[in-house]
């Protein structure tokens, strides 16, 4: 397989064999918009007037309009009245593809390695009409030497001007309705999962659990690791060496996994650009009990990038009767003051005095407070708001703003529509679950959130259910523990680089890696769920651009133009360095160009700096993205192949190359089945590299006399099953392990794991991961596998996380299965 990739490398620069290969990997046409910046498309600020047929939706704003309106002039005034009747329409034209939502396309340039066409891609009939009725306009057009050199030869010149993929040329990719419908929209796969893309941002991070801004100019940005350190980031990514505050030694935690301790939370004063406060949430340890505190710092007077460390005071301190449900997020809202967000106590159920902490108001644990810190450099070091809900109310705590709260992980404030400002000061909070639901909640005044009493939407403790006097509000969403057991609070979008997102409330979920998101329907007044998938095929293949993340989501963060990003690892242990920040990219549409640009305050750095290196990939694309360095007289030319242009040691690479892929395709192991009551397809295909982190290298199946020993499967093999047409690339998912065949059943069942299944069966791609025994039960075999969670790197099921095989709590209405393919779309 190496010699392959190899050769393969070797002749991509010949355009006949490129055509060749990518007619043999590439499917039909997809769903790619792209500027000639390679950056998505838009819709401009101001009217386009001359290429008025973009001004919805694509790549120039009103300056390049002018520039395209400017040079058309300049070319007609070359021409009489019947010469400008004549090819007026075909000028404009022309000149105003650079403005089209494909513009990278139709000038050949997705890939920044390679030089642009200065004519877009022409379908033929466009083409020789152009060339019948305004061949002279071509040197006006274009000072490409060798177009003008083809300029005589009509047929030679059309070529030259052809498309490797004839689906995007112009004029008929504006009928193509695979390329025009939903153009600019989220893109969502037939599950209606909306495809996102991601930027890495920050690596090699311990468990990173806060993203903060100063608010101060400076677009600065501190994360903070579990293990009481805190990094300073400047807007280019670089770090500074030194770090913004080490409390290492204070904060109370360890290197198990799912340790809750340890430092929790960061927020900085509103006024910080003046008073150079901030505040942080860590474990502690005093004597033989644990605590959680609430501390305040101020940054040194003579470094912007350092913490005063010896100007901590502490706020408060809360005695925390178990090592778990610690809370954690500390943040000021639109009303200035200080929120806190407690923890129960831990333990399970809240066992702590007759109704638990939650419901009980003198308690401080299970909790939302509210405190003033303001003015606290002389008397108390906060105060209580007047109108905090409990003031007067005997027993109950002044502090307290909000009760019923089992382990609220991450909260955030809504900074409003950017126009209207609707939403604004909303405060919204992920609620961790017990055994069955994860909520999510918007925090009002005085309310009762109903822990232990309720879970989600479900009765809990049923005595305390069935009160008259619970008043509890329920959750805007809970969601089953099938989907994911530990909730991760996000921000509702409201920056400026993607406005498809605006008003979409992104969260996820720790154990599962699920990414999803809830919209307020206006209409009926509930919130609206989508899942989050990363985008598929080639929706992420924009430069910088990747499409996969670590499972364990940890926190989510707003920069401070508002841009989103999360934290997530691949280890979900307070020392362990896989850490990994992400900012969320929309690649169906971005702002226009300028619209979000801000010049950052300078920053006085007196540490070294550490450049940002990116270590993630894009994963799913697999041809090359880069030709080969070549010299002039090597540069591939860019008229249409024709056999002429094959040299014959091309064309022997060429044989040499397609002879390795059949052998490849006939060496696939084919698996002889027991007889089962639906037709199955079973195939063990070596898959195509994907290039996926972390990948584990492949083994070499086994083999005979020639040929695989066929009589017992191997451990992890899988076959599809139940489809009523047959399809080999669809069906229940049906595994092999311990000596017998058996169904996985779909609790906690994504793209990830049938992503494992699909690259097993030699797709590229898995399109769906189908639920609810989409393709039939499987009543004749037992349930193998339960509660999969894959990282889609693992070479089966059974190296993924599950509860072990034959452990399970599901039954065969449950049965998962998959839809695979070689393209990014679904055909059904």
């Amino acid at each position: 397989m190496l010699y392959c990739c190899d050769l393969l490398g070797r002749v991509w620069h010949s355009p006949i064999i490129r055509l060749y290969l990518l007619a043999f990997f590439i499917a039909p046409v997809f769903l790619h918009p792209q500027c000639l910046d390679f950056k998505p498309p838009f819709k401009p600020q101001d009217d386009l007037q001359f290429c008025a047929m973009y001004r919805n939706f694509g790549c120039c704003d009103s300056a390049k309009d002018k520039e395209l309106m400017a040079k058309f002039y300049k070319i007609m005034d070359n021409f009489d009245y019947y010469g400008y009747a004549s090819c007026a329409g075909y000028v404009q034209d022309l000149l105003c593809q650079e403005c089209s939502p494909y513009a990278a396309h139709l000038f050949d340039a997705e890939d920044p390695s390679t030089p642009i066409r200065t004519l877009p891609g022409l379908c033929p009939d466009y083409c020789s009409q152009f060339w019948l009725k305004c061949r002279s306009t071509i040197t006006l057009l274009s000072d490409d030497p060798q177009l003008a050199e083809a300029e005589p030869d009509q047929d030679r010149f059309c070529q030259h001007l052809e498309l490797e993929d004839p689906d995007y040329c112009y004029p008929h990719l504006l009928s193509n309705e695979q390329l025009t419908q939903n153009l600019g929209r989220v893109r969502a796969d037939p599950e209606g999962c909306l495809q996102l893309c991601l930027e890495e941002i920050a690596n090699g991070l311990r468990n990173p659990l806060a993203m903060v801004y100063a608010n101060d100019g400076t677009h600065r940005f501190f994360i903070a690791e579990q293990v009481g350190l805190v990094w300073t980031y400047l807007p280019d990514r670089s770090k500074l060496e030194k770090p913004f505050l080490n409390i290492t030694k204070a904060v109370l935690t360890s290197p198990w996994e799912g340790d809750e301790r340890g430092f929790l939370g960061m927020t900085f004063h509103p006024n910080y650009k003046y008073n150079r406060k901030l505040y942080v949430y860590y474990s502690v340890e005093i004597g033989f009990d644990e605590r959680i505190r609430i501390s305040e710092f101020r940054v040194s007077p003579s470094d912007m990038n350092v913490v005063d460390h010896g100007s901590e005071r502490i706020i408060l301190e809360v005695d925390e009767p178990a090592s778990n449900h610690n809370g954690g997020m500390v943040m000021f809202a639109d009303d200035g003051y200080l929120y806190i967000f407690t923890g129960d106590g831990g333990m399970a159920g809240d066992p702590f005095g007759k109704y638990g902490n939650s419901q009980n108001k003198s308690a401080l644990l299970g909790k939302v407070l509210r405190i003033d810190v303001d003015d606290n450099d002389r008397g108390p070091l906060y105060r209580i708001p007047s109108d905090n809900p409990f003031v007067h109310e005997r027993g109950a705590r002044p502090e307290v703003y909000a009760y019923g709260v089992r382990n609220m992980w991450r909260c955030s404030v809504d900074r409003g529509d950017p126009l209207t400002k609707e939403g604004k000061g909303r405060i919204f909070c992920g609620d961790v679950g017990q055994n069955k639901f994860e909520e999510i909640d918007i925090i009002e005044k005085g309310r009762n959130y109903g822990w232990r009493a309720k879970e989600g939407f479900s009765c809990y403790d049923k005595k305390l259910c069935t009160n008259s006097s619970l008043d509890d509000v329920l959750p805007i969403y809970a969601y089953p523990h099938k989907m994911g057991k530990s909730v991760t609070g996000g921000y509702v979008y409201r920056g400026c680089e993607y406005p498809n997102l605006n008003g979409m409330y992104i969260f996820g979920d720790f154990m599962s890696g699920r990414m999803m998101t809830l919209q307020e329907n206006k209409n009926t007044g509930q919130w609206d769920y989508h899942e989050i998938c990363m985008g598929m095929g080639l929706t992420c293949a924009f430069p910088g651009l990747i499409n996969n993340y670590y499972q364990y989501i940890i926190s989510f963060a707003e920069d401070e133009a508002g841009e989103l990003y999360f934290m997530s690892t691949g280890v979900p242990s307070a020392t362990s360095p896989t850490g990994v920040v992400y900012k969320l990219v929309d690649p169906s549409r971005r702002a226009p160009p300028r619209q979000c640009h801000y010049d950052p305050l300078p920053v006085r750095v007196k540490s070294k700096l550490i450049k940002f290196k990116p270590k993630e990939t894009l994963t799913g694309v697999e041809l090359p993205t880069k030709q080969p360095n070549l010299s002039p007289q090597e540069e591939p030319v860019r008229s249409h192949p024709t056999e002429s242009a094959v040299s014959e040691s091309d064309k022997d690479w060429l044989q040499e190359l397609m002879d390795i892929l059949k052998e490849q395709e006939a060496a696939a192991v084919t698996t002889t089945l027991p007889p089962t009551t639906t037709t199955t397809t079973t195939t063990t295909k070596p898959p195509r590299n994907t290039r996926r982190k972390n990948r584990r290298k492949k083994g070499k199946h086994r083999l005979e006399n020639g040929s695989a020993s066929a009589a017992v499967p191997q451990n992890g093999v899988v076959r599809l099953a139940g489809d009523e047409q047959g399809r080999d690339d669809r069906g229940r998912v049906e595994i092999f392990a311990n000596g017998e065949w058996g169904t996985v059943c779909d609790d906690l069942w994504n793209t990830k794991n049938a992503a494992v299944v699909c690259r097993q069966l030699g797709f590229r791609f898995a399109l769906k991961a189908s639920k609810h025994s989409e393709f039939g039960e499987g009543k004749s075999l037992r349930i193998l596998l339960d509660d999969v969670q894959c990282e889609g790197t693992e070479e089966s099921l059974l190296g993924c996380q599950h509860t072990g095989v034959g452990m399970h709590n599901c039954a065969h209405y449950e049965d998962a299965g998959v839809i695979c393919g070689n393209s990014d779309y679904v055909d059904a």
